[in-house]
């Protein structure tokens, strides 16, 4: 890869890195949050809920934002507001105050999860882009490996509250990082200015396009396994498995590094099979996987190993299936790219935010309620993505 584009690849991936962090980094202090807030699991769950739907809605925002006055704006404005929304709640006093400021952390991180995907779309389309997606996870794959780590140790010299200020401080950083090495992709001769019309017809057109909106709730359901796993892995980890918050964390970089390690085969399988069978294939792994493992759960397999086996097994499929669903569903929209980039964004956050909502009441601090929702993620995201691929080709995509 040449060196500019690895540095796009760099700056990009570290951008997107500040709304993982937000979440990942945070997790193994849930049940101290849970404590100290006097809250129950539900609670506290509610706080990552308020995050994915705020980082959802805001997406609608930044998108067509970043189509009228360029991409560095936008980006810079999001992370103003994600460092707002860090201090308050690492001030936060109550539960309820928490869900408040972390819902205003995920307006702010939005910016920096749809602006990227529009700048990539700027500059690649078809496999190259796909590279270009996995370039810029294997760099975000640091966080789930490191964010939970970086937060147990954190907790155990600082408290929870200082997770936040931690997350303050990364947002300054990211300014600094906008500022310095961040090149504006998009020319003034290609932006679009913000109207309503022109929204309502493109939002109109991208959600009639069955291959869009198949593509999209295929990725929002891959992706809705991986919240839910998020907001209730750490009691199943710290509770049934008695593990600490060390210990949830290495567990949790296991699991993670499956779907992130696979995702950068993404773009040369793309090459080597044809975006669509990529798809399917993936789809299918993930989805024979998670729910082998609901079934071996039931039967009372719960054994810690066998857990993260499966999962690790399960994300691995997902790892190849989340960027280049990204990536196809964008294809035939470049020029609504940040309208199809942030309504698709919006989409995947709202099935994830309301599939944590949803499964929350059944949610008891064991592995089998958190593997039984995973696994109806998987077979809802298989059976979509028959639906949607079953008329398209799977000859290799050129880019």
């Amino acid at each position: 890869m040449q060196p500019g584009l690895l540095r796009t690849a760099l700056v990009l991936g570290l951008l997107s890195m500040v709304g993982p962090f937000a979440i990942d980094m945070y997790l193994p202090a849930m049940p101290a949050i849970a404590a100290g807030l006097g809250t129950t699991e539900g609670g506290v769950q509610a706080t990552l809920t308020a995050y994915f739907l705020a980082f959802g809605v805001a997406q609608m925002v930044y998108g067509p934002w970043a189509d009228q006055s360029g991409r560095k704006l936008p980006i810079l404005t999001g992370i103003v507001v994600f460092f707002i929304g860090s201090v308050g709640a690492a001030l936060a006093g109550s539960v309820e105050a928490l869900v408040l400021w972390r819902a205003v952390q995920g307006l702010g991180g939005a910016a920096v999860m749809v602006v990227p995907r529009a700048v990539i779309r700027d500059l690649y389309t078809g496999p190259a882009a796909t590279r270009m997606m996995a370039m810029i996870m294997l760099v975000i794959s640091v966080s789930p490996m490191l964010a939970p780590l970086a937060g147990s140790l954190v907790l155990s010299l600082a408290g929870w509250r200082m997770v936040f200020w931690v997350l303050a401080g990364a947002a300054v950083l990211s300014v600094i990082l906008t500022v310095t090495l961040q090149p504006e992709t998009l020319p003034v001769a290609r932006r679009r200015p913000v109207r309503l019309n022109f929204l309502l017809r493109g939002s109109r057109q991208l959600l009639s396009d069955p291959l869009f909106m198949g593509l999209t709730l295929v990725g929002g359901f891959g992706m809705a396994s991986f919240f839910v796993f998020l907001a209730s892995a750490s009691f199943v980890y710290t509770g049934q498995y008695g593990l600490s918050p060390t210990g949830f964390s290495l567990a949790f970089a296991i699991n993670a590094v499956g779907f992130f390690s696979a995702s950068q085969a993404a773009g040369p399988l793309a090459v080597r099979l044809g975006m669509t069978r990529l798809i399917l294939l993936g789809v299918g792994g993930f989805a024979c996987f998670t729910m082998g493992l609901l079934v071996v759960t039931a039967m009372g397999g719960t054994a810690l190993w066998v857990l993260i086996l499966g999962l690790f097994l399960g994300n691995a499929c997902l790892g190849t299936v989340i960027p280049t669903t990204m990536v196809l569903a964008l294809e035939p929209h470049g020029e609504v790219a940040g309208l199809a980039s942030s309504l698709g964004g919006t989409l995947q956050m709202l099935v994830g935010g309301v599939m944590i909502a949803v499964s929350a009441p059944f949610f008891d601090g064991t592995a089998l309620p958190m593997v039984a929702v995973i696994a109806f993620c998987g077979a809802a995201a298989l059976v979509l993505s028959l639906l949607t691929l079953r008329n398209l080709g799977a000859a290799p995509a050129q880019g």
